[in-house]
């Protein structure tokens, strides 16, 4: 063996020996940034709206970043009652407390009083959206077992998706780890930065190994928003549109062989496009990328995501650029992105953290329509199985108009000796009070309080009616209530 090749062979035995100990060192340094964190909660009781259902366990992930913080899931610790997080490795629990929460992106920030849970740690950064097929790791505390486990895999699919916790059309990473109960809010790790949060995965006995992480532009514009403290949500210009790919439709609306675009088809009441987009414009392209008639946006070469990803990679209060076709001629807009998504839906999504609106009176107890009221039917995710079909019709297919912002239901009747006939009244979407049109919750409780007729009417939208003596409504509204144990005749947001 000559000298130079003695000495090769050395060097290149010291430099694979310093790789596999930097490598051990940088996956300590994310080991010790892992936290379990442990999860009481006590969720609202939509079909008893006056009561809890009682208080349950739940445990999932999170991951030390800048600034004393842990960023996990918003559905890790939503309807908490009390927060516990360990670090991994370690035997003590500390109390937590949740800093921001941000159900639309399924991410939330926790904050720990006592600094000694952070000695020794190095925070983790947040890194770049990761490229197809990059190698990732994701780490956290799945069912099974109390030690961290670290899985790992590749990104297969990077686009839009609806995430489960809040319905939200948001960008969202596919990888070919599995993400299990317990995982949720632990880090995906790439060159040891976080580069997505795992927060769900693909259900039903045909797949395998398929999970999906909240990816770092989507984080990053969580962290970007409470900066002030406090979370505005992902912007929208809520409207309705139309995929162009038909070449007739095209024509119609004025456009050549070389424009793409999508239809605008309804702009929602509130809407901040209202008075600046107009039903019938066709819109090109968004702050200069184009918009393909498939409503797609090219967002890195090659890959393509849903158009409003333009939009959502924007903060609330900033401003967007539309190019538009407008009966022919090309117009050029902008808007004030002053609204967070869904927040055009008549129904809306499920709700967090916040006590059910109700109102009862005569023993009929009304509460607007939410997905929160639906999902009471059944257990896990077959509640639309049971739900009732006229209500899961207008969950899915409803939308709002100028005089109609939700729907108010009389879910069940408390029965008593006034409102005999009617005990089988339930789930009836409410069109009338004595005579006033119902829109909102408020509605209804000013037609029942400032009505001075001799008999209440409630009308549904097939016009049945539900009849009751106001005096006697007065006089035993308050024992029925007593009978039933129902402290108050309101929510609290209603007194």
């Amino acid at each position: 063996m000559t000298g130079e090749l003695y000495l090769y062979r050395i060097a290149l035995a010291f430099i694979l020996t310093f790789m596999a100990f930097s490598s051990a060192w940088a996956e300590s340094d994310v080991k010790n940034s892992v936290v379990k964190i442990y999860t009481i909660n006590n969720r609202y009781n939509y079909h008893e709206p006056w009561q809890m259902h009682g208080q349950n366990s739940f445990q999932g992930s999170g991951a030390i970043i800048a600034g004393k913080r842990i960023l996990t899931n918003a559905h890790v610790v939503s309807d908490h009652t009390f927060l516990q997080v360990r670090r991994a490795g370690k035997a003590k629990k500390y109390t937590a407390q949740i800093e921001v929460i941000a159900h639309e992106s399924d991410l939330a920030i926790l904050a720990v009083a006592d600094d000694a849970f952070f000695v020794d740690v190095k925070p983790l950064e947040i890194g770049e959206l990761p490229q197809i097929r990059d190698e990732v790791s994701v780490y956290g505390f799945p069912e099974g077992g109390d030690k961290l486990s670290i899985t790992e895999g590749v990104v297969s699919r990077v686009e839009h998706s609806n995430y489960t916790h809040s319905g939200a059309y948001l960008l969202a990473c596919q990888i070919d780890a599995p993400v299990n109960s317990g995982n949720s809010g632990g880090p995906v790790i790439k060159d040891e930065k976080i580069i997505g949060v795992a927060f769900q995965g693909l259900q039903g006995g045909r797949y395998e190994n398929i999970g999906y992480m909240v990816p770092a532009p989507v984080v990053k514009h969580f962290l970007d928003d409470i900066k002030d403290g406090r979370y505005d949500g992902t912007p929208d210009i809520g409207i309705t549109m139309q995929k162009m790919e038909n070449p007739d439709i095209r024509h119609n609306y004025y456009m050549n062989e070389v424009q793409t675009g999508v239809l605008v088809n309804k702009i929602y009441p509130d809407s901040p496009s209202t008075g600046i987009l107009k039903t019938g414009d066709v819109i090109l392209a968004i702050d200069g990328e184009n918009v393909a008639n498939d409503g797609t946006i090219e967002f890195r070469k090659g890959e393509r995501t849903f158009f409003g990803y333009v939009l959502q990679r924007k903060q609330i209060g900033e401003s967007v650029n539309l190019d538009l076709m407008r009966k022919g001629k090309k117009v050029n807009i902008e808007i004030v992105l002053s609204k967070h998504i869904d927040f055009e839906r008549l129904v809306p999504q499920r709700k967090y953290d916040i006590a059910p609106t109700y109102y009862i009176i005569g023993g009929l107890v009304f509460e607007p329509l939410t997905l929160n009221y639906l999902m009471e039917f059944g257990s896990g995710s077959d509640w639309y199985l049971s739900a009732p079909t006229a209500l899961l019709h207008n969950y899915i297919n409803g939308e709002p108009e100028p005089d109609k912002s939700a729907l108010i239901v009389l879910i069940k009747v408390l029965a008593d000796e006034i409102n005999v006939g009617y005990h089988n009244s339930e789930n009836v979407i409410v069109s009338f009070v004595n005579g006033k049109k119902i829109s909102t919750i408020k509605d209804l409780v000013g037609a029942f309080e400032n009505h001075d007729g001799e008999y209440h009417v409630i009308e549904d939208v097939k016009g049945y009616k539900i009849i009751l003596n106001k005096k006697t409504v007065d006089e035993n509204s308050a024992p029925i209530l007593k009978k039933y144990k129902i402290n108050s005749d309101r929510s609290k947001d209603l007194i």
